[in-house]
Protein backbone atom coordinates (compact mmCIF):
# COMPACT_ATOMS: atom_id res chain seq x y z
CA UNK A 1 0.00 0.00 0.00
CA UNK A 2 2.85 2.32 0.90
CA UNK A 3 4.69 1.60 -2.38
CA UNK A 4 1.51 2.39 -4.35
CA UNK A 5 1.05 5.65 -2.47
CA UNK A 6 4.63 6.71 -3.03
CA UNK A 7 4.31 5.91 -6.76
CA UNK A 8 1.19 8.10 -7.02
CA UNK A 9 2.94 10.93 -5.21
CA UNK A 10 5.88 10.58 -7.62
CA UNK A 11 3.58 10.83 -10.69
CA UNK A 12 1.88 13.92 -9.25
CA UNK A 13 5.22 15.55 -8.62
CA UNK A 14 6.32 14.79 -12.18
CA UNK A 15 3.08 16.24 -13.60
CA UNK A 16 3.53 19.39 -11.52
CA UNK A 17 7.06 19.75 -12.81
CA UNK A 18 5.91 19.35 -16.44
CA UNK A 19 3.09 21.86 -16.02
CA UNK A 20 5.41 24.31 -14.30
CA UNK A 21 7.96 23.97 -17.10
CA UNK A 22 5.27 24.41 -19.79
CA UNK A 23 3.94 27.51 -18.04
CA UNK A 24 7.45 28.95 -17.83
CA UNK A 25 8.07 28.27 -21.54
CA UNK A 26 4.71 29.82 -22.49
CA UNK A 27 5.45 32.88 -20.36
CA UNK A 28 8.89 33.19 -21.95
CA UNK A 29 7.38 32.94 -25.42
CA UNK A 30 4.78 35.58 -24.60
CA UNK A 31 7.45 37.91 -23.22
CA UNK A 32 9.64 37.32 -26.26
CA UNK A 33 6.71 37.93 -28.59
CA UNK A 34 5.87 41.14 -26.77
CA UNK A 35 9.48 42.32 -26.98
CA UNK A 36 9.57 41.51 -30.70
CA UNK A 37 6.33 43.40 -31.33
CA UNK A 38 7.39 46.41 -29.20
CA UNK A 39 11.03 46.88 -30.09
CA UNK A 40 11.67 45.32 -33.48
CA UNK A 41 10.69 47.17 -36.69
CA UNK A 42 7.68 45.78 -38.52
CA UNK A 43 9.88 44.72 -41.46
CA UNK A 44 12.04 42.52 -39.19
CA UNK A 45 8.94 41.24 -37.43
CA UNK A 46 7.40 40.22 -40.77
CA UNK A 47 10.68 38.61 -41.82
CA UNK A 48 10.82 36.50 -38.64
CA UNK A 49 7.15 35.52 -38.96
CA UNK A 50 7.58 34.55 -42.59
CA UNK A 51 10.67 32.54 -41.81
CA UNK A 52 8.94 30.74 -38.97
CA UNK A 53 5.99 29.85 -41.18
CA UNK A 54 8.30 28.59 -43.91
CA UNK A 55 10.19 26.46 -41.40
CA UNK A 56 7.04 24.80 -40.14
CA UNK A 57 5.59 24.46 -43.64
CA UNK A 58 8.51 22.21 -44.64
CA UNK A 59 7.35 19.65 -42.13
CA UNK A 60 3.60 20.17 -42.79
CA UNK A 61 1.39 18.34 -45.26
CA UNK A 62 -0.81 21.43 -45.62
CA UNK A 63 -0.64 23.97 -48.45
CA UNK A 64 -2.07 27.50 -48.28
CA UNK A 65 -3.10 29.50 -51.35
CA UNK A 66 -3.48 33.25 -50.98
CA UNK A 67 -6.18 34.88 -53.12
CA UNK A 68 -5.91 38.68 -53.09
CA UNK A 69 -8.97 40.85 -53.63
CA UNK A 70 -7.28 42.75 -56.46
CA UNK A 71 -4.82 41.80 -59.16
CA UNK A 72 -3.07 45.10 -59.63
CA UNK A 73 -5.85 47.58 -60.31
CA UNK A 74 -8.48 45.09 -61.45
CA UNK A 75 -10.79 42.83 -59.47
CA UNK A 76 -9.63 39.28 -58.88
CA UNK A 77 -12.34 37.04 -60.34
CA UNK A 78 -11.44 34.15 -58.02
CA UNK A 79 -11.74 36.33 -54.91
CA UNK A 80 -15.17 37.64 -55.93
CA UNK A 81 -16.43 34.15 -56.76
CA UNK A 82 -15.10 32.66 -53.51
CA UNK A 83 -16.63 35.48 -51.45
CA UNK A 84 -20.03 34.82 -53.01
CA UNK A 85 -19.72 31.05 -52.73
CA UNK A 86 -18.56 31.01 -49.10
CA UNK A 87 -21.52 33.16 -48.07
CA UNK A 88 -23.65 30.03 -48.49
CA UNK A 89 -21.31 27.86 -46.39
CA UNK A 90 -21.90 29.53 -43.04
CA UNK A 91 -21.76 27.05 -40.15
CA UNK A 92 -23.27 27.29 -36.64
CA UNK A 93 -19.77 28.02 -35.29
CA UNK A 94 -19.44 31.18 -37.40
CA UNK A 95 -19.64 34.20 -35.10
CA UNK A 96 -19.37 37.24 -37.39
CA UNK A 97 -20.76 37.91 -40.89
CA UNK A 98 -21.27 40.92 -43.13
CA UNK A 99 -24.69 41.55 -44.66
CA UNK A 100 -25.06 43.55 -47.89
CA UNK A 101 -27.79 44.38 -50.38
CA UNK A 102 -27.44 46.43 -53.55
CA UNK A 103 -30.01 47.77 -56.02
CA UNK A 104 -28.98 45.07 -58.48
CA UNK A 105 -29.84 42.22 -56.10
CA UNK A 106 -33.17 40.87 -54.85
CA UNK A 107 -31.92 39.32 -51.60
CA UNK A 108 -29.42 39.95 -48.82
CA UNK A 109 -25.84 38.79 -49.42
CA UNK A 110 -23.76 37.22 -46.65
CA UNK A 111 -19.97 37.46 -46.72
CA UNK A 112 -17.19 36.61 -44.28
CA UNK A 113 -15.94 39.13 -41.76
CA UNK A 114 -12.16 39.54 -41.38
CA UNK A 115 -10.52 36.92 -39.24
CA UNK A 116 -13.41 34.49 -39.65
CA UNK A 117 -12.86 31.01 -40.99
CA UNK A 118 -15.16 28.67 -42.92
CA UNK A 119 -14.67 24.98 -43.65
CA UNK A 120 -15.94 23.60 -46.94
CA UNK A 121 -16.19 19.92 -47.90
CA UNK A 122 -15.84 19.23 -51.62
CA UNK A 123 -15.57 15.68 -53.02
CA UNK A 124 -15.03 14.45 -49.42
CA UNK A 125 -11.99 16.73 -49.07
CA UNK A 126 -11.73 19.37 -46.35
CA UNK A 127 -10.87 22.97 -47.34
CA UNK A 128 -10.28 25.71 -44.75
CA UNK A 129 -10.89 29.32 -45.73
CA UNK A 130 -9.86 32.39 -43.71
CA UNK A 131 -10.44 36.06 -44.58
CA UNK A 132 -7.29 38.06 -43.88
CA UNK A 133 -7.35 41.83 -43.66
CA UNK A 134 -4.34 44.04 -43.08
CA UNK A 135 -4.07 47.79 -42.79
CA UNK A 136 -1.75 49.83 -44.98
CA UNK A 137 -0.16 52.89 -43.41
CA UNK A 138 0.53 54.74 -46.67
CA UNK A 139 -1.82 57.69 -47.26
CA UNK A 140 -1.53 57.16 -50.99
CA UNK A 141 -3.07 53.71 -50.81
CA UNK A 142 -6.07 53.38 -53.11
CA UNK A 143 -8.49 50.47 -53.50
CA UNK A 144 -10.24 50.96 -56.91
CA UNK A 145 -13.23 48.87 -55.81
CA UNK A 146 -13.90 50.91 -52.67
CA UNK A 147 -14.59 54.66 -52.72
CA UNK A 148 -13.68 54.87 -49.01
CA UNK A 149 -10.43 52.96 -49.38
CA UNK A 150 -8.23 56.02 -48.83
CA UNK A 151 -9.73 56.28 -45.35
CA UNK A 152 -9.68 52.59 -44.48
CA UNK A 153 -6.36 51.65 -46.16
CA UNK A 154 -7.35 47.99 -46.04
CA UNK A 155 -6.07 45.09 -48.14
CA UNK A 156 -8.08 41.87 -48.04
CA UNK A 157 -7.25 38.37 -49.14
CA UNK A 158 -8.60 34.86 -48.69
CA UNK A 159 -6.35 32.05 -47.55
CA UNK A 160 -7.27 28.55 -48.69
CA UNK A 161 -5.59 25.70 -46.80
CA UNK A 162 -5.73 22.03 -47.80
CA UNK A 163 -3.56 18.92 -48.12
CA UNK A 164 -0.72 19.37 -50.59
CA UNK A 165 -1.63 16.28 -52.56
CA UNK A 166 -4.87 17.93 -53.74
CA UNK A 167 -3.17 20.91 -55.39
CA UNK A 168 -3.93 19.85 -58.99
CA UNK A 169 -7.54 19.04 -58.13
CA UNK A 170 -7.96 22.49 -56.55
CA UNK A 171 -6.67 24.27 -59.65
CA UNK A 172 -8.47 22.11 -62.21
CA UNK A 173 -11.73 21.30 -60.44
CA UNK A 174 -12.42 23.06 -57.13
CA UNK A 175 -11.73 26.69 -58.07
CA UNK A 176 -13.47 26.41 -61.51
CA UNK A 177 -16.44 24.87 -59.68
CA UNK A 178 -16.55 27.85 -57.29
CA UNK A 179 -16.45 30.33 -60.19
CA UNK A 180 -19.36 28.62 -61.97
CA UNK A 181 -21.38 28.29 -58.74
CA UNK A 182 -20.87 31.98 -57.97
CA UNK A 183 -22.05 32.95 -61.46
CA UNK A 184 -25.23 30.91 -61.02
CA UNK A 185 -25.85 32.33 -57.55
CA UNK A 186 -25.45 35.92 -58.73
CA UNK A 187 -27.71 35.22 -61.69
CA UNK A 188 -30.44 33.86 -59.43
CA UNK A 189 -30.34 36.75 -56.97
CA UNK A 190 -29.89 39.72 -59.30
CA UNK A 191 -32.74 42.18 -59.87
CA UNK A 192 -33.92 42.07 -63.48
CA UNK A 193 -33.47 45.12 -65.68
CA UNK A 194 -34.82 46.24 -69.03
CA UNK A 195 -32.45 48.26 -71.22
CA UNK A 196 -33.08 50.71 -74.03
CA UNK A 197 -30.60 52.35 -76.38
CA UNK A 198 -29.05 55.59 -75.10
CA UNK A 199 -28.57 57.40 -78.41
CA UNK A 200 -26.65 60.30 -76.82
CA UNK A 201 -23.89 57.88 -75.76
CA UNK A 202 -24.22 55.67 -78.80
CA UNK A 203 -20.75 56.43 -80.11
CA UNK A 204 -18.86 56.22 -76.81
CA UNK A 205 -18.01 53.08 -74.92
CA UNK A 206 -20.14 50.06 -76.01
CA UNK A 207 -21.29 49.51 -72.42
CA UNK A 208 -22.66 53.09 -72.32
CA UNK A 209 -24.89 52.53 -75.36
CA UNK A 210 -27.58 50.95 -73.17
CA UNK A 211 -29.37 52.50 -70.20
CA UNK A 212 -31.44 50.29 -67.90
CA UNK A 213 -34.15 50.39 -65.29
CA UNK A 214 -35.56 47.72 -62.99
CA UNK A 215 -37.99 45.29 -64.60
CA UNK A 216 -40.85 44.42 -62.24
CA UNK A 217 -43.14 42.70 -64.74
CA UNK A 218 -45.02 39.94 -62.84
CA UNK A 219 -45.72 37.68 -65.83
CA UNK A 220 -44.82 33.99 -65.41
CA UNK A 221 -45.56 30.85 -67.37
CA UNK A 222 -48.27 30.12 -64.80
CA UNK A 223 -50.10 33.41 -65.51
CA UNK A 224 -49.61 33.79 -69.28
CA UNK A 225 -52.79 32.89 -71.20
CA UNK A 226 -51.32 30.32 -73.59
CA UNK A 227 -52.31 26.84 -74.64
CA UNK A 228 -50.71 24.22 -72.40
CA UNK A 229 -48.90 22.65 -75.35
CA UNK A 230 -47.35 25.99 -76.32
CA UNK A 231 -46.18 26.66 -72.77
CA UNK A 232 -44.61 23.23 -72.52
CA UNK A 233 -42.93 23.71 -75.90
CA UNK A 234 -41.33 27.01 -74.86
CA UNK A 235 -40.33 25.79 -71.40
CA UNK A 236 -38.74 22.61 -72.68
CA UNK A 237 -36.89 24.51 -75.40
CA UNK A 238 -35.51 27.02 -72.87
CA UNK A 239 -34.42 24.25 -70.48
CA UNK A 240 -32.70 22.40 -73.31
CA UNK A 241 -30.95 25.54 -74.52
CA UNK A 242 -29.57 26.34 -71.06
CA UNK A 243 -27.94 22.90 -70.81
CA UNK A 244 -26.26 22.93 -74.23
CA UNK A 245 -23.25 25.20 -73.74
CA UNK A 246 -20.68 22.49 -74.45
CA UNK A 247 -22.70 21.14 -77.38
CA UNK A 248 -22.81 24.57 -79.06
CA UNK A 249 -19.05 24.85 -78.62
CA UNK A 250 -18.56 21.35 -79.98
CA UNK A 251 -20.50 22.03 -83.20
CA UNK A 252 -18.98 25.50 -83.61
CA UNK A 253 -22.11 27.63 -83.14
CA UNK A 254 -22.72 30.74 -81.07
CA UNK A 255 -24.66 29.89 -77.89
CA UNK A 256 -27.87 31.72 -78.74
CA UNK A 257 -31.49 30.94 -79.59
CA UNK A 258 -33.95 32.82 -81.81
CA UNK A 259 -37.71 33.04 -81.33
CA UNK A 260 -40.42 34.50 -83.55
CA UNK A 261 -43.68 35.43 -81.84
CA UNK A 262 -46.36 36.19 -84.42
CA UNK A 263 -50.06 36.87 -84.27
CA UNK A 264 -52.61 39.70 -83.85
CA UNK A 265 -51.97 42.57 -81.42
CA UNK A 266 -53.02 41.90 -77.83
CA UNK A 267 -52.34 38.17 -77.91
CA UNK A 268 -49.70 38.27 -75.15
CA UNK A 269 -46.38 38.54 -77.00
CA UNK A 270 -44.91 41.04 -74.52
CA UNK A 271 -46.18 39.04 -71.54
CA UNK A 272 -44.55 35.88 -72.89
CA UNK A 273 -41.23 37.72 -73.25
CA UNK A 274 -41.50 38.93 -69.64
CA UNK A 275 -42.32 35.38 -68.52
CA UNK A 276 -39.22 34.10 -70.32
CA UNK A 277 -37.07 36.77 -68.64
CA UNK A 278 -38.48 35.95 -65.19
CA UNK A 279 -38.00 32.21 -65.75
CA UNK A 280 -34.39 32.52 -66.93
CA UNK A 281 -33.61 35.58 -64.77
CA UNK A 282 -32.26 37.27 -67.91
CA UNK A 283 -32.19 41.03 -68.47
CA UNK A 284 -34.12 42.39 -71.47
CA UNK A 285 -32.59 44.63 -74.14
CA UNK A 286 -35.25 46.43 -76.19
CA UNK A 287 -33.99 47.38 -79.65
CA UNK A 288 -35.79 49.88 -81.91
CA UNK A 289 -34.29 49.40 -85.38
CA UNK A 290 -35.83 52.51 -86.95
CA UNK A 291 -33.66 54.74 -84.75
CA UNK A 292 -30.38 53.27 -86.01
CA UNK A 293 -28.39 54.98 -88.72
CA UNK A 294 -26.27 52.13 -90.09
CA UNK A 295 -25.21 48.50 -89.73
CA UNK A 296 -22.21 49.40 -87.57
CA UNK A 297 -24.65 50.71 -84.94
CA UNK A 298 -26.05 47.20 -84.66
CA UNK A 299 -22.60 45.78 -84.02
CA UNK A 300 -21.86 48.34 -81.29
CA UNK A 301 -25.10 47.52 -79.53
CA UNK A 302 -24.40 43.78 -79.71
CA UNK A 303 -20.97 44.26 -78.11
CA UNK A 304 -22.53 46.40 -75.37
CA UNK A 305 -25.01 43.68 -74.36
CA UNK A 306 -24.28 41.47 -71.36
CA UNK A 307 -24.36 37.69 -71.51
CA UNK A 308 -27.46 35.89 -70.20
CA UNK A 309 -29.85 38.39 -71.74
CA UNK A 310 -32.84 38.61 -74.07
CA UNK A 311 -32.72 40.92 -77.09
CA UNK A 312 -36.21 41.99 -78.21
CA UNK A 313 -36.97 43.41 -81.66
CA UNK A 314 -40.71 44.17 -81.74
CA UNK A 315 -42.81 44.56 -84.89
CA UNK A 316 -39.94 43.55 -87.15
CA UNK A 317 -42.21 43.82 -90.21
CA UNK A 318 -42.99 47.48 -89.49
CA UNK A 319 -39.57 48.78 -88.53
CA UNK A 320 -37.49 48.52 -91.72
CA UNK A 321 -38.18 47.39 -95.27
CA UNK A 322 -36.20 44.16 -95.62
CA UNK A 323 -37.88 42.57 -98.60
CA UNK A 324 -35.95 43.70 -101.65
CA UNK A 325 -32.39 42.49 -101.13
CA UNK A 326 -31.56 43.24 -104.76
CA UNK A 327 -32.40 46.88 -104.14
CA UNK A 328 -29.68 47.05 -101.50
CA UNK A 329 -26.96 46.26 -104.01
CA UNK A 330 -28.33 48.82 -106.45
CA UNK A 331 -28.26 51.71 -104.00
CA UNK A 332 -25.27 53.98 -103.89
CA UNK A 333 -22.70 53.48 -101.14
CA UNK A 334 -23.60 56.73 -99.37
CA UNK A 335 -27.25 55.77 -98.93
CA UNK A 336 -26.43 52.20 -98.01
CA UNK A 337 -24.22 53.39 -95.15
CA UNK A 338 -27.05 55.51 -93.79
CA UNK A 339 -29.49 52.74 -93.01
CA UNK A 340 -29.76 49.25 -91.56
CA UNK A 341 -29.98 46.65 -94.29
CA UNK A 342 -31.24 43.08 -94.30
CA UNK A 343 -27.71 41.73 -94.74
CA UNK A 344 -26.60 43.83 -91.76
CA UNK A 345 -29.38 42.42 -89.63
CA UNK A 346 -28.63 38.85 -90.72
CA UNK A 347 -24.96 39.28 -89.84
CA UNK A 348 -26.07 40.75 -86.51
CA UNK A 349 -28.11 37.69 -85.53
CA UNK A 350 -26.33 34.88 -87.37
CA UNK A 351 -22.97 36.08 -88.66
CA UNK A 352 -19.52 36.52 -87.15
CA UNK A 353 -20.68 39.30 -84.84
CA UNK A 354 -23.34 37.06 -83.30
CA UNK A 355 -20.55 35.12 -81.54
CA UNK A 356 -19.66 38.17 -79.41
CA UNK A 357 -21.40 36.85 -76.31
CA UNK A 358 -22.95 33.73 -74.86
CA UNK A 359 -26.30 32.53 -73.53
CA UNK A 360 -28.44 34.97 -75.46
CA UNK A 361 -32.05 34.79 -76.54
CA UNK A 362 -33.20 36.89 -79.53
CA UNK A 363 -36.97 37.44 -79.77
CA UNK A 364 -38.67 38.97 -82.81
CA UNK A 365 -42.34 39.86 -82.80
CA UNK A 366 -44.64 40.57 -85.73
CA UNK A 367 -48.33 40.84 -86.52
CA UNK A 368 -47.73 39.66 -90.08
CA UNK A 369 -45.37 36.74 -90.50
CA UNK A 370 -46.06 36.59 -94.25
CA UNK A 371 -44.41 39.99 -94.72
CA UNK A 372 -41.01 38.80 -93.48
CA UNK A 373 -38.18 37.85 -95.81
CA UNK A 374 -37.62 34.05 -95.87
CA UNK A 375 -33.96 34.64 -95.01
CA UNK A 376 -35.03 35.84 -91.55
CA UNK A 377 -37.30 32.88 -90.89
CA UNK A 378 -34.89 30.01 -91.30
CA UNK A 379 -33.42 28.03 -88.35
CA UNK A 380 -30.33 29.62 -86.87
CA UNK A 381 -32.06 33.00 -87.00
CA UNK A 382 -35.60 32.35 -85.86
CA UNK A 383 -35.31 28.82 -84.52
CA UNK A 384 -38.73 28.58 -82.84
CA UNK A 385 -41.92 30.04 -84.36
CA UNK A 386 -44.75 30.55 -81.87
CA UNK A 387 -48.20 31.52 -83.06
CA UNK A 388 -49.88 33.81 -80.53
CA UNK A 389 -53.54 33.18 -81.34
CA UNK A 390 -56.83 34.67 -80.22
CA UNK A 391 -58.09 33.63 -76.80
CA UNK A 392 -59.07 29.97 -76.52
CA UNK A 393 -61.08 28.14 -73.81
CA UNK A 394 -57.80 27.05 -72.22
CA UNK A 395 -56.50 30.62 -72.28
CA UNK A 396 -59.76 31.91 -70.79
CA UNK A 397 -59.57 29.44 -67.89
CA UNK A 398 -56.02 30.60 -67.18
CA UNK A 399 -57.16 34.24 -67.17
CA UNK A 400 -60.11 33.44 -64.92
CA UNK A 401 -57.80 31.68 -62.47
CA UNK A 402 -55.35 34.59 -62.50
CA UNK A 403 -57.79 37.51 -62.36
CA UNK A 404 -60.75 36.02 -60.49
CA UNK A 405 -59.11 33.20 -58.56
CA UNK A 406 -61.65 30.58 -59.71
CA UNK A 407 -61.26 27.27 -61.53
CA UNK A 408 -64.93 26.52 -62.28
CA UNK A 409 -68.23 28.40 -62.69
CA UNK A 410 -71.64 27.60 -64.26
CA UNK A 411 -71.05 30.31 -66.90
CA UNK A 412 -67.74 28.80 -68.06
CA UNK A 413 -69.37 26.47 -70.57
CA UNK A 414 -71.33 29.30 -72.24
CA UNK A 415 -68.26 31.55 -72.30
CA UNK A 416 -66.07 28.85 -73.83
CA UNK A 417 -68.67 28.13 -76.51
CA UNK A 418 -68.85 31.78 -77.55
CA UNK A 419 -65.10 32.38 -77.25
CA UNK A 420 -64.45 29.71 -79.90
CA UNK A 421 -66.61 31.63 -82.38
CA UNK A 422 -65.55 35.19 -81.51
CA UNK A 423 -62.08 36.45 -82.35
CA UNK A 424 -61.12 38.08 -79.07
CA UNK A 425 -57.60 38.60 -77.73
CA UNK A 426 -56.44 37.62 -74.24
CA UNK A 427 -55.85 41.32 -73.56
CA UNK A 428 -59.52 42.09 -74.26
CA UNK A 429 -60.71 39.26 -72.02
CA UNK A 430 -58.36 40.35 -69.23
CA UNK A 431 -59.71 43.90 -69.46
CA UNK A 432 -63.27 42.61 -69.05
CA UNK A 433 -62.30 40.47 -66.05
CA UNK A 434 -60.95 43.55 -64.27
CA UNK A 435 -64.10 45.66 -64.60
CA UNK A 436 -65.96 44.46 -61.50
CA UNK A 437 -65.08 43.02 -58.11
CA UNK A 438 -68.14 40.76 -58.24
CA UNK A 439 -67.40 37.46 -60.01
CA UNK A 440 -70.97 36.81 -61.14
CA UNK A 441 -71.35 40.30 -62.61
CA UNK A 442 -67.93 40.11 -64.29
CA UNK A 443 -68.69 36.82 -66.05
CA UNK A 444 -72.14 37.95 -67.20
CA UNK A 445 -70.67 41.14 -68.65
CA UNK A 446 -67.98 39.04 -70.34
CA UNK A 447 -70.68 36.90 -72.01
CA UNK A 448 -72.40 40.08 -73.28
CA UNK A 449 -69.07 41.43 -74.54
CA UNK A 450 -68.27 38.19 -76.38
CA UNK A 451 -71.75 38.04 -77.96
CA UNK A 452 -71.38 41.64 -79.10
CA UNK A 453 -67.93 40.89 -80.59
CA UNK A 454 -69.25 37.80 -82.37
CA UNK A 455 -72.23 39.65 -83.90
CA UNK A 456 -70.03 42.52 -85.06
CA UNK A 457 -67.53 40.12 -86.60
CA UNK A 458 -70.32 38.25 -88.41
CA UNK A 459 -71.67 41.54 -89.79
CA UNK A 460 -68.15 42.54 -90.86
CA UNK A 461 -67.67 39.16 -92.54
CA UNK A 462 -70.96 39.52 -94.44
CA UNK A 463 -70.03 43.04 -95.46
CA UNK A 464 -66.62 41.88 -96.75
CA UNK A 465 -68.31 39.01 -98.57
CA UNK A 466 -70.78 41.36 -100.27
CA UNK A 467 -67.98 43.76 -101.20
CA UNK A 468 -66.00 40.86 -102.60
CA UNK A 469 -68.99 39.65 -104.62
CA UNK A 470 -69.59 43.20 -105.85
CA UNK A 471 -65.98 43.49 -107.00
CA UNK A 472 -66.17 40.11 -108.73
CA UNK A 473 -69.42 41.13 -110.45
CA UNK A 474 -67.89 44.41 -111.51
CA UNK A 475 -64.79 42.69 -112.88
CA UNK A 476 -66.93 40.11 -114.72
CA UNK A 477 -69.07 42.85 -116.20
CA UNK A 478 -65.99 44.81 -117.25
CA UNK A 479 -64.56 41.70 -118.88
CA UNK A 480 -67.83 41.03 -120.75
CA UNK A 481 -67.88 44.61 -122.03
CA UNK A 482 -64.29 44.30 -123.24
CA UNK A 483 -65.16 41.04 -125.07
CA UNK A 484 -68.17 42.73 -126.75
CA UNK A 485 -65.96 45.61 -127.92
CA UNK A 486 -63.47 43.13 -129.36
CA UNK A 487 -66.22 41.33 -131.30
CA UNK A 488 -67.57 44.59 -132.75
CA UNK A 489 -64.10 45.57 -133.88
Amino acid sequence: MSSSSSSTESHIATAKTILSTAASVAATVMVARSLVNDFLPSEIHDFISTGTRRLFSRFSSQLTMVIDEFDGLVNNQIYEAAETYLGTKVSPSTRRLKVNKSDTEKNFTLTMERGEGITDIFNCIKFDWVLISRHVESRNFHNPGDLNSTLRSEVRSLELTFNKKHKDMVLKTYLPFIIEEAKSMKQETKALKIFMVDYENMYGSPSDAWVGTNLDHPATFETVALEREVKELVLEDLKRFMKMKEYYRKVGKAWKRGYLLYGPPGTGKSSLIAAMANYLNFDIYDLELTELQCNSDLRKLLIGMANRSILVVEDIDCTIEFHDRMAESQEDTGRRNKKVTLSGLLNFIDGLWSSCGDERIIVFTTNHKDKLDPALLRPGRMDVHIHMSYCTPCGFRQLASTYLGIKEHPLFEEIEEVIQKAQVTPAEVAEQLMKSSNTETTLKELVEFLEYKKENQELEAKKREQESKGKEEEQRKKKDDEEKVEKVE
